[in-house]
């Protein structure tokens, strides 16, 4: 088939055979304002990945319907305006993402996509969706930044899939009783929009998990508080107790055992409100900022430390005492929750220290990794240090006559053997980071830090890095490390301001952003955590 004008993208999938093709940027743009979409693209029948972005695509032509062996079509941050009925003869497809574009409407044989799993049409002018009651594997949908008014027509068991329905920042003004049909649901967002009343059959969706309510204006001001300032199991505990069924009267029941039943829990819960309104440290955490940096995470490291979290924690201040217990919270961490380092292994720097820009996570050859060592006056590959740490740790051993190891040099034996070290590289690429051994001295902390950047790397798991940060964010502020207090009145409870930071790979996808709000969950009630 001849492939005269084509795109040099498409040519290349076509004489390749590949089966993914991705077009995106200002090049791409040119070419769509020049001469349109490439209509070659409709004749690569092997396609099952299609994906244009950051674009001025604003229409999708009927010939998409060609691409029968689709599965995944993402047309995110584009101009489109609608999408064609020939959306449904895609069979195949398992994932649509056609976020922020302009869409005002989508077909109706979108509610007939059978193998469909993912569906994102966030940040968009919707008003209406078709009925998903076909959709029988549809596990999310993502319709927030829109202009729903009306909850989207997905409430039926035979769903037995659908675990996050993402709805917040429309305009919807009920939540349907029905929602309890819905078997999997777990995490449900409908913040930011005009909800009045909570359906008491919203808590018996007994699988849900994460809730927000936030931003509605709720009529029940205590329901309001809880939605403010607690997690979801105490949300749901509170809308099973006082919120209406549908149809019911809110009137209590007065005399009956059933009134006094009620009766006892408003009290109970009244107390609930009452005690959240007193002091406890408080855990602020912020929302990724354009200014934050970025971690971008290479192939490298997977086969060596594949998993890192961070985040930035900023307005500290410390005196020397509260500095010394600080580095003492961290030893402590290190010997207990972290394994001695086995787990995993936390490390603190000098936001202000360390050179601006996104950072990198990577692992080098020892010999072509360069640091400068915590408390130490000159660089060393990461070759020269580890010699130099084991010859040191030999000659400690035999003065001291011990037959174990002390201080950093008890965790050499991690990197034994390794063909690669991990490294965390600034934008300048000066290694800041030499997990699990040591950081860099450029980025040492002191009694001075005013702003901390925070990382947690592990060989085990992300989960492990995700409780070791949280247990060491949770002391930090229970502890008043470098807190400011929560009331001048009150030296008792403490403030922690905490930015998130994203992982990311080369091209850019998110791999994890911490704290998220599967994040941060503690048994006491100890701190309160604030979300900005």
């Amino acid at each position: 088939m001849s492939s005269a004008g084509s795109w040099p993208e498409v040519d290349q999938v076509r004489r390749e055979n590949r089966h993914e093709l991705v077009l995106a940027g200002a090049a791409v743009s040119r070419r769509l304002e020049e001469s349109g979409l490439d209509k070659n693209i409709f004749n690569l029948q092997g396609l099952n990945y299609l994906n244009i972005n950051e674009t001025v695509l604003e229409e999708i032509p009927d010939e998409i319907g060609k691409l029968e062996n689709l599965t995944n079509l993402v047309l995110h941050s584009n101009k489109i305006t609608k999408l064609p009925p020939a959306i449904g003869k895609l069979s195949k497809l398992k994932v649509l993402d056609v976020s922020s574009n302009s869409l005002e409407h989508v077909p109706e044989n979108l509610g007939n996509l059978t193998q469909i799993m993912t569906i994102n049409l966030r940040s968009n002018v919707l008003q209406v969706l078709p009925s998903q009651a076909s959709n029988l594997k549809l596990c999310i949908l993502d319709l927030s930044n829109n202009q729903f008014d009306i909850f989207p027509d997905v409430c039926y068991a035979e769903l037995v899939h659908l675990a996050e329905l993402r709805l917040n920042n429309n305009k919807i003004k009920e939540i349907p009783p029905n929602i309890n049909v819905l078997p999997s649901l777990k995490l449900l967002d409908i913040s930011d929009n005009s909800i009045t009343a909570v359906p008491n059959e919203l808590s018996d969706c007994n699988k849900l998990k994460e809730l927000n309510l936030k931003g509605n204006p709720l009529s029940d001001k205590r329901l309001w508080k809880l939605v403010d300032q607690c997690r979801t199991k105490q949300v749901l505990d509170y809308v099973r107790q006082h919120c209406p069924k549908s149809g019911e009267n809110s009137g209590g029941g007065g005399k009956s055992k059933k009134g006094k039943k009620g009766q006892k829990s408003s009290e109970t819960n009244d107390g609930n409100v009452n005690s959240m309104e007193q002091l406890t440290h408080k855990l602020r955490v912020l929302k990724v900022m354009e200014e934050t940096p970025v971690i971008q995470i290479t192939e490298h490291v997977k086969s060596v430390r594949p998993h890192i979290v961070a985040c930035i924690v900023r307005n500290l201040s410390f005196t020397e005492e509260s500095f010394r217990k600080f580095i003492q919270l961290q030893t402590k961490l290190h010997e207990g929750i972290c394994e001695k380092r086995n787990a995993a292994t936390i490390a603190t720097h000098d936001l202000d220290l360390i050179t601006p820009g996104n950072l990198t996570y990577t692992a080098k050859p020892p010999k072509e990794i360069e640091i400068k060592p915590l408390m130490r006056h000159k660089l060393y590959t990461g070759a020269a240090l580890f010699q130099h740490l084991q010859t040191e740790a030999d000659n400690l051993r035999r003065e001291k006559k011990r037959n174990v190891y002390s201080g950093i040099h008890r965790y050499l034996y991690l990197l034994e053997g390794k063909s690669l070290y991990p490294c965390l590289l600034d934008s300048a690429n000066q290694v800041i980071s030499f997990p699990p051994i040591t950081n860099s001295d450029i980025t040492k902390m002191s009694a001075n830090t005013k702003n901390m950047f925070v990382e947690v790397t592990s060989a085990t798991s992300q989960k492990v890095c995700s409780k070791v940060a949280d247990q060491f964010l949770s002391e930090l502020v229970m502890l008043g490390l470098g807190c400011s207090a929560e009331t001048e009145k009150s030296e008792n409870y403490h403030n922690l301001l905490v930015e998130q930071i994203k992982v990311v790979d080369l091209e850019g996808n998110m791999k994890v952003v911490y704290p998220s709000r599967s994040d941060l969950i503690y048994d006491d009630n100890n701190v309160t955590i604030v979300r900005e």
